[in-house]
This record gives structure tokens, sequence and C-alpha cells, in this order.
């Protein structure tokens, strides 16, 4: 699966000039899943995922060194996480963190519209949000 950029000339680590929108560039017919990474820093990641149809091939499973949070902004899916009787179904605006290590796999996305995904995946560099550190 490739990985190519967001958008043109965009820096991950400085900002655009202008705003960008997470529903820009989408294919809607595409054969394969596409992984845009919006933004990277030390220990975290943000990257929108668009999936026409995908589903995770049979018997393969995702076993990620981090933690992964996904929101599914359009569209639906069904995600299994090893050890579960059933896959969770989520719809847009559903939300589910994935925790290190546990593995899981992509049942389905919807096959008549695109599923467009909000992937955060988040390491113990990333410290905690602390309301005492924002500024008074």
């Amino acid at each position: 699966m490739s990985r190519p950029p967001y958008h043109p000339g965009m820096s991950t680590l400085e900002p655009p000039d202008h705003p960008l929108n997470l529903f820009a560039g989408i294919d809607t017919g595409a054969a394969e899943e596409r992984f845009d990474t919006l933004m990277s820093r030390p220990g975290l990641r943000i990257e929108r995922i668009v999936s026409t149809g995908q589903s995770s091939p049979p018997g393969f499973w995702y076993d990620q060194p981090q933690d992964e949070w996904v929101l599914v902004v359009a569209g639906s899916a069904a995600v299994l996480l090893e050890g579960e009787p059933e896959p969770r179904s989520l719809k847009a605006g559903d939300h589910l963190l994935i925790p290190a290590h546990r593995r899981h796999r992509v049942e389905w996305t919807a096959p008549d519209q695109p599923t467009i995904w909000l992937a955060v995946h988040v390491t113990e560099d990333v410290a905690p949000h602390s309301p005492s550190s924002r500024g008074a």
C-alpha cells in the first residue's frame, strides 16, 4: 500500500499556508485503500484513511507497536479485535481505541461509499494533557 502525500507540497512539520479539507482528493473508485499522513510528530501520527470496500486479507491481523484511536468520519466499517466473538460495527461518528499490540483486523468497509477514517497513532513519548500546563 502506497502512502501518497495528503496535499502536494504539504509538510507534516510546518503548517500549510491555507486550510486543507479532509474530504478533498477522494477517489471513490480506488482499488486500494489510501493512507495520507496529515500530521506527524515524535510519538504522534495522524492519518486520513480512505477505504472503498476493502477489508483485511484472510488470516491477516494488524499488530501495531502504538495505541491507535480511530474515528469513522463517513461511511461504515467493522473491526474485529482478537478474542472478541463479533466485530464492532462503526458508522460515521463512532470511534474506537485500539491499544498497542491488540491484534485487530478490518472485516469490511462500506462497498457503496467511501469510508473515511481519522486515525491517531500515539506512543508513550506523548505526554498527557494537563490543564495546569495551559497559560492563563
